[in-house]
């Protein structure tokens, strides 16, 4: 059994690639973003029409078509060109082969960096410094994650199954990384918002959502106890019509370049 030590950084586990054979699961079974975090990321900026983001570790466009349906213009970076050949398109929305480190944008070039559930997998401070390269000195990054609520007892027993079928990833525990944020030079008024998100699934959506993780397996002893398990925690909270929600507490970090 593979242990991963806790100082181990999240970007040396092959981000660029590790998705690759879980975007079937991702594109069905991924949770959005409340409207609320949309508006927090967009408030007191110029009018979405005239803004331009680069939306970094865009996967499948989730968060890249939520900015879209805003007005936003939107750069939807992907490495994984299974990601991007499975993103439903939108008319405002590009996509670009890119990474966080080396996004290929113009210096000053955009209002918006956004980061959604995308950040703990990469190299932090390069990341950072091509951040603040690429933003114009008006502009404003945003980091972005949909947080698993423990005081909610179905998602409590779904972070019990996916940790355990994980052998504990340092990802489950180490999803949210701000310290590399708060740490930079690159960027101030570094500001923290809340919002709680319910992600309405059946149980084909339940199961996907969890083998949509990149460190989850998909073969072997410990995935048939995962599936096992996640049959009976389903059959144990699905409503009358059949669906259970996970809630998750959406947390939008903010900052400015320095």
């Amino acid at each position: 059994m593979t242990t991963h030590p806790e100082s181990t950084p999240l970007h040396t586990f092959n981000p660029l690639t590790r998705f690759s054979d879980r975007v079937e699961d991702y594109v069905k079974s991924r949770p959005s973003y409340p409207a609320a975090a949309i508006d927090k990321i967009l408030e007191n900026l110029a009018s979405p029409s005239q803004l331009v983001a680069a939306d970094i570790g865009a996967g499948t466009g989730i968060s890249s078509r939520l900015l879209g349906d805003r007005g936003v213009n939107v750069i939807a970076i992907e490495p994984n060109a299974a990601m991007r050949e499975a993103a439903a398109p939108h008319p405002l929305v590009e996509f670009w082969n890119g990474t966080a480190e080396t996004t290929n944008l113009s210096d000053a070039s955009v209002d918006l960096v956004t980061c959604f559930q995308a950040f703990h997998w990469f190299n932090p401070e390069p990341s950072l410094s091509e951040f603040r390269r690429i933003l114009k000195p008006s502009g404003r990054l945003a980091l972005v994650w949909n947080n698993r609520e423990e005081e909610d007892a179905l998602t409590r027993e779904y972070n019990r199954l996916v940790r355990e079928a994980s052998n504990h990833h340092p990802a489950e525990s180490r999803m949210q990384t701000l310290e590399p944020l708060l740490m930079t030079k690159n960027f101030v008024n570094i500001r923290e918002s809340n919002f709680v998100y319910q992600h309405e699934l059946d149980l084909t959506g339940f199961i996907g959502r969890a083998t949509s993780a990149s460190y989850v397996p998909r073969q072997g002893q410990a995935y048939e106890q995962l599936i096992s398990g996640l049959r009976e925690v389903y059959q144990n909270f699905c409503d009358q019509r059949g669906f259970v929600h996970m809630v998750y507490r959406t947390s939008v970090h903010l900052a400015e370049p320095a």
